[in-house]
């Protein structure tokens, strides 16, 4: 399937801004399953330097400063993304979840090394006994991985409510557990949480997912969003992706943008700027299927 992506993020700002340096992790990654066929940035004011890398994690990441007085940003993205379907392991043939705990750290691997760093704390997700015992009664003793993971995803999605009002980029993983509501990014760190405090490795994914409307209504432009999901590592089978806001392991229709240790590491948008005073903030996504349109 070919996606058609455009991802549009409008600052405005009540005072003018004389400078600001940004960087965006908008890219499309190249992963099994996905092809960047095309990635186009818009940005308004021009940037007066502008650059690429990627990043420690490997994503691809876009540096822009502008240097004329502004009172509005808007940065435009539009990607072109094939996915094919990448075949899954069988969950009852994957590795024993204590072997991948007991054997993380000693695997001289290099894909096992990187997926080591993955086990500990981050800036945004700290493991805790708590967290710890609510993910063990997914992981009984001798249970393979990705049995454990995927009966976790469910019973996150069970007992957890999507809220959109009930949290904020900063709201405490704690408070989002007490609570049981939150957003998708929500129950991806606290998914990652619970599997961290058994110590194995989990890492954040941002990107896309396609939206349907409602039975009956139409498709209305700049309805989709961003999301997030949960990438856990499985010795042989590597990178298993689930999705716990969804209940479902990731196949074919998700198009992933970043990865990292958690939101801190994959902000779509993030920068520093001179004056500016207030600002608001507005996001619109397109992810539109072949054939299909917005």
């Amino acid at each position: 399937m070919r996606y058609s992506i455009t991802h549009t993020t409008t600052y405005n700002y009540s005072d003018e801004v004389s400078v600001s340096h940004h960087v965006a992790r908008l890219q499309p990654r190249e992963r099994p399953g996905q092809r960047c066929l095309q990635c186009e940035q818009q940005i308004e004011p021009a940037p007066a330097v502008r650059s690429k890398h990627d990043d420690y994690f490997g994503n691809g990441a876009s540096f822009f400063a502008i240097h004329e007085p502004h009172e509005q940003l808007i940065v435009v993205v539009h990607s072109e993304v094939e996915l094919t379907a990448v075949e899954m392991p069988s969950p009852a043939a994957t590795t024993p979840w204590e072997s991948v705990r007991d054997g993380i750290g000693n695997d001289p691997a290099p894909e096992a090394l990187g997926a080591y760093e993955f086990v500990f704390d981050s800036p945004l997700i700290k493991t805790t006994a708590e967290f710890a015992a609510y993910a063990a009664e997914s992981f009984p003793a001798q249970r393979t991985l990705l049995d454990g993971v995927i009966d976790l995803t469910r019973r996150i999605h069970e007992d957890f409510t999507f809220d959109a009002k009930a949290t904020s980029v900063a709201t405490p993983l704690q408070e989002v557990f007490e609570s049981r509501r939150g957003v998708c990014q929500d129950f991806a760190q606290f998914q990652i949480a619970c599997l961290r405090s058994l110590g194995l490795p989990a890492r954040y994914v941002s990107g896309y997912l396609e939206t349907n409307p409602p039975a009956g209504q139409p498709r209305l432009a700049g309805a989709d969003a961003s999301h997030a999901w949960v990438s856990v590592y499985n010795p042989g089978a590597g990178w298993i992706d689930v999705d716990p806001t969804n209940n479902l392991v990731v196949a074919s229709r998700h198009v992933t943008l970043a990865w990292g240790r958690d939101f801190s590491d994959v902000s779509p948008i993030r920068g520093v700027i001179l004056g500016g005073g207030e600002h608001t903030l507005r996001v619109a996504v397109d992810v539109v299927a072949a054939g299909e349109t917005s």
